[in-house]
């Protein structure tokens, strides 16, 4: 049974939501996962997945319920960012939320809603439309957080197949960072990283000589 909580806000107490800040990689751009709202406040307009902590839940088990019930996507990992908790953010009462940071492979999930949201779909990061609450703001420090954990972690595991070329790794790290990097320091990088481990098998790229395939040596997320 769905929280009735957004329902009944008091005005002399604090609350505690959670939101997920979903980014995947899927027609060759950086997308977000979004939900339209069913009820008020801001009905009929997106906003990211989440929703009230219960009393008897951890933040992680809280933000996890909501992305399953909203969107259907469950099972991964997600990353605690600073919380949000200006008052007057939340027209129904003084509000704060604990927003998560996630990347995930869009082919390995199917979008479902159920619950408070009318609708879930992949949004182009740089085409959003106008969001509920304060949640472009919360966009905004996720996609700088997920852009410092790419130059850093092997956060790109979590977009990437189990198997690829370094082009095909190339290619996911300029789409995030929306630049161009040069193939040769990037390689580099990559070795010196000891992020990667170049596997037996290869792959066909257009019509150039087959490439090497690749996997993550590592899908525990941790810095390197």
């Amino acid at each position: 049974m769905k929280d009735t909580i957004m329902f009944q806000l008091r005005k002399d107490q604090f609350y505690l939501t959670v939101d997920a800040a979903v980014f995947t990689i899927l027609d060759k751009q950086l997308k977000l996962l979004l939900i339209r709202r069913k009820y008020p406040p801001f009905e009929g307009r997106y906003a990211l997945p989440g929703g009230f902590v219960r009393i008897d839940e951890f933040l992680k088990q809280a933000v996890g319920r909501e992305l399953e019930e909203e969107t259907g996507v469950k099972g991964i990992f997600l990353q605690k960012l600073p919380a949000f908790g200006d008052v007057g953010r939340d027209p129904r009462g003084r509000v704060i939320t604990i927003p998560y940071l996630a990347l995930i492979n869009s082919e390995e999930v199917r979008l479902h809603s159920t619950g408070d949201a009318e609708l879930a779909r992949w949004q182009p990061v740089y085409e959003l439309p106008e969001l509920a609450f304060d949640h472009q703001r919360i966009i905004d420090v996720a996609l700088s957080k997920l852009r410092d954990e790419l130059e850093r972690t092997n956060i790109a595991a979590d977009i990437m197949p189990a198997r690829f070329t370094l082009t095909e790794l190339q290619t996911a790290y300029e789409i995030i960072l929306d630049r161009k990097l040069d193939k040769r320091n990037f390689r580099k990088r990559l070795r010196e990283l000891s992020m990667v481990k170049e596997l037996s098998e290869t792959k066909m790229e257009g019509a150039h000589r087959p490439a090497r395939l690749y996997s993550f040596r590592s899908k525990d997320h941790k810095g390197i």
